[in-house]
């Protein structure tokens, strides 16, 4: 049996060409269609713990690695990082879905996963239905407003945009080190067992990718460069779909902002709670998040 049949049981994993790359993604169930986007450093296998219940809940349920991550293409960024855009990244999430015969979706983001859907929800707004949100304030709000706490915290954010081949070159130096830390320090209680060693394992295949380890670097270049870009342009535009913020109460995005203020000022419906967790809530907290998130689709 393979690991994602272990962790996701019913899903059945599959790749798709869309948008010039090819995209990973595992899909079960029957029903209203439900995309679900992970994070950094993360896969699909970060929805190993809610994904099923989705099902359950009468969803057809399709987990996708993002451009860059997982067993998806990896790219190179291409001029100005423009491959990493979160415009581009969104692209390849909506042919995805549009090729599966979903025209109109629901999507839950969290992390870059939800920077991707916020793109995602302003460049083709029929086609979300419902749009979460998960741990994140807006990119620019973000970087705005960052101070010494927020640079402290999530140092990553100024790392990885340095010029290449720096963050690359000390990150591929030992992979498995960096990964753990960046584990770990984003979870309330890393020695709680939320992430095992098979799935940190699992994790780890995909980061020791050279391919990986630039494509993380172009996401976050990306998001401080062409993404500033695109947001300003679309600063007086906001989102339409009904949208879920969800956080940790114990995480940097909970300690730092007011996020449902911060997604007010960019979405028309916006309703959101913080769960008793840190940043990464579908592992650390699943049958809250579960709850949470299905009492806002139905």
């Amino acid at each position: 049996m393979s690991l994602l049949h272990r962790l996701m049981p019913g899903f059945e994993q599959r790749r798709m060409a869309v948008n010039a790359v090819e995209i990973n993604y595992a899909i079960a169930g029957e029903g209203p269609p439900l995309l679900l986007l992970h994070g950094h450093p993360q896969s699909l296998i970060v929805w190993r713990k809610v994904a099923p219940a989705f099902v359950e809940a009468g969803y057809q349920v399709i987990a996708a690695d993002l451009r860059g991550y997982g067993d998806s293409a990896k790219p190179v960024g291409g001029a100005g990082h423009v491959n990493y855009s979160k415009r581009e990244m969104a692209k390849d999430q909506v042919a995805l879905m549009h090729a599966l015969g979903h025209r109109r979706f629901s999507v839950i983001g969290h992390d870059r996963g939800g920077r991707v859907a916020h793109r995602m929800a302003l460049d083709h707004a029929d086609s979300i239905a419902r749009l979460a949100v998960v741990d994140i304030a807006p990119t620019a709000t973000m970087y705005a407003r960052t101070d010494m706490e927020f640079a402290r915290r999530y140092f990553w954010w100024f790392f990885f945009i340095q010029p290449a081949p720096f963050p690359e070159t000390l990150i591929g130096n030992d992979a498995e080190f960096f990964l753990r830390r960046q584990i770990r320090v984003q979870l309330a209680d890393p020695d709680a067992g939320h992430v095992s060693e098979e799935v940190f394992q699992e994790y780890l295949r995909c980061y020791r990718q050279p391919e990986m380890i630039s494509a993380v670097c172009e996401d976050y270049r990306a998001a401080a460069t062409i993404d500033l870009e695109h947001d300003a342009a679309d600063s007086k535009r906001r989102i339409t779909a009904p949208l879920l913020a969800l956080w940790g109460a114990k995480g940097t995005v909970g300690a730092l902002y007011d996020v449902l203020e911060t997604w007010r000022e960019k979405a028309v419906d916006v309703q959101g709670r913080a769960l008793p967790c840190a940043h990464s809530l579908m592992e650390e907290e699943p049958e809250a998040f579960r709850d949470a998130v299905l009492d806002f689709l139905n």
